[in-house]
């Protein structure tokens, strides 16, 4: 998500910009050995047929999403941050303010209380499809050696409940690497060092591959797992982009090999240069059962935006659909959301939860004392030290109001974003108990649009 990282002129410019400045990638023959035939996949997977995303009835899958942002890699903008925003950045603040015990219990918590089986049901029973789950390396590969997959790797278990809970409520999973050993973008979300050295250094390019081996092995039977999205927005236009565009299909080629040793089921969705959004990097499909993404916000929303979209996936037969999008305003989403699906594609909007925002579907409610951390979050570290800090107690308080906050029963859904995207916002049954009815809640200049409760 480059929300934080472009001023609203430059990110509505940078797709038209970057259309006319990238050359196009020669054309090149697609090996045999990346080709899996097309009765090669195990029957009950979804698969990318012509420019649609198809059910094992040949009938259109059509990619309703939202992306799970913040649960696995947090985001500055996401704890009203504005100056720490990187995951790491992120923890440095709540240790600082916290302590190292109460940090660690802090974190432990908020992966358990963010995202629950009542957040997965409720996106279900409101027509959702789909849920984009951004990763990040630490949770699956092992942090004192990262060559090596870390067997009992937190996210193994987290993905696992996340698959199960999908699997009871009939919603597919988009597994994406948000955060690449070394780092694929160059930026703060793919908690790196500023540079994308993940094209860089070969041990980086081998442990990515490792983990999407060891990814695909473990889920190549689960139809609940649409299908893979292998890199988040990599390389983003502040780089060497002449140097690196021309190393992001070879890689995606790489990773499809290795995903295909061991899973011949799912699709696999390649994400385009320059926070996805250029195309110019790719030539023609080099293996079966491709798909293709991009990512656009705040963009017009009108065909000249998407046309080179639409093009691409005519020309070479290949479903697109919008990764990332959204963190605007309801007029917009239907406004974007049509467009595409006028051309077929589906889409996926950011995020699902947030911190006190009306542009998300789960916003959570700020807790008191929190403005006293968002104030260390939004300096830079040397002045930490100059600064009056809050107690740790308070700290821990607020903390913990914070992961109250967030469990789904006491976030506000924000209704009209469920229906700015032409589904209905309806509160999930869990177990054998009998569905809720939706429950207004009031309206207040701070939360403007209309709301509802999930009891």
């Amino acid at each position: 998500m480059i929300r934080c990282i472009l001023p609203l002129a430059a990110a509505l410019c940078l797709p038209a910009a970057l259309a006319v400045a990238q050359p196009a990638t020669p054309a090149a023959a697609p090996p045999a050995a990346l080709a899996a035939p097309a009765d090669a996949a195990a029957p009950g997977f979804v698969r990318a047929e012509g420019t649609r995303f198809v059910n094992p009835d040949g009938s259109t899958f059509p990619i309703k999403g939202m992306s799970f942002g913040n649960w696995l890699l947090p985001e500055g903008y996401m704890f009203k941050f504005t100056v720490q925003r990187s995951p790491q950045d992120i923890e440095d603040v709540i240790e600082y303010l916290a302590g190292p015990e109460e940090a660690a219990r802090f974190w432990k918590e908020f992966r358990e209380a963010y995202i629950q089986e009542a957040d997965v049901a409720f996106l279900a029973a409101s027509g959702f499809t789909t849920v984009r789950v951004p990763l990040h390396w630490k949770f699956f590969l092992d942090r004192a050696n990262p060559d090596q997959v870390d067997p009992n790797g937190e996210g193994w278990a987290l993905i696992d409940r996340l698959v199960g809970w999908a699997k009871a409520h009939g919603i597919k999973l988009i597994l994406d690497i948000h955060a690449a050993p070394g780092g694929q973008t160059g930026v703060n979300h793919d908690d790196g060092v500023g540079y994308p050295l993940t094209f860089y250094v070969p041990e980086y390019k081998r442990r990515t591959i490792t983990m999407w081996r060891a990814i695909a092995a473990r889920y190549k039977d689960e139809t609940a797992v649409l299908g893979y999205d292998l890199l988040n927005e990599p390389i983003t236009p502040y780089h060497d982009t002449d140097f690196l565009n021309s190393r992001l299909e070879p890689f995606y080629r790489e990773l499809v090999e290795a995903i295909r040793a061991v899973d011949p089921n799912h699709p696999i969705m390649l994400a385009g240069a320059q926070w996805s959004t250029n195309f110019d990097v790719f030539g023609p499909p080099f293996a079966d059962n491709l798909g293709y993404t991009y990512h656009m916000f705040w963009a017009g929303p009108q065909r000249s935006s998407i046309q080179k979209y639409v093009n691409f996936g005519n020309r070479w037969q290949v479903p697109i659909f919008i990764g990332e999008t959204g963190e605007l305003n309801d007029e917009w989403n239907e406004k974007f959301r049509t467009l595409n699906e006028r051309f077929g594609l589906g889409w996926s909007f950011w995020t699902y939860k947030n911190l006190d925002t009306p542009s998300t579907v789960s916003s959570i409610n700020k807790p008191e004392g929190w403005d006293a951390i968002a104030l260390f979050g939004s300096v830079a570290k040397s002045q930490w030290p100059e600064m009056e800090k809050p107690s740790r107690e308070a700290v821990a308080a607020t903390l913990r109001a914070y992961l109250d906050n967030a469990r789904f029963a006491r976030t506000t859904i924000r209704a009209s974003y469920v229906a700015s995207l032409g589904l209905t916002a309806t509160c999930p049954q869990l177990g054998s108990a009998p569905a809720s009815a939706a429950t207004p809640a009031a309206t207040s200049p701070s939360t403007p649009s209309p709301v509802i409760s999930c009891p």
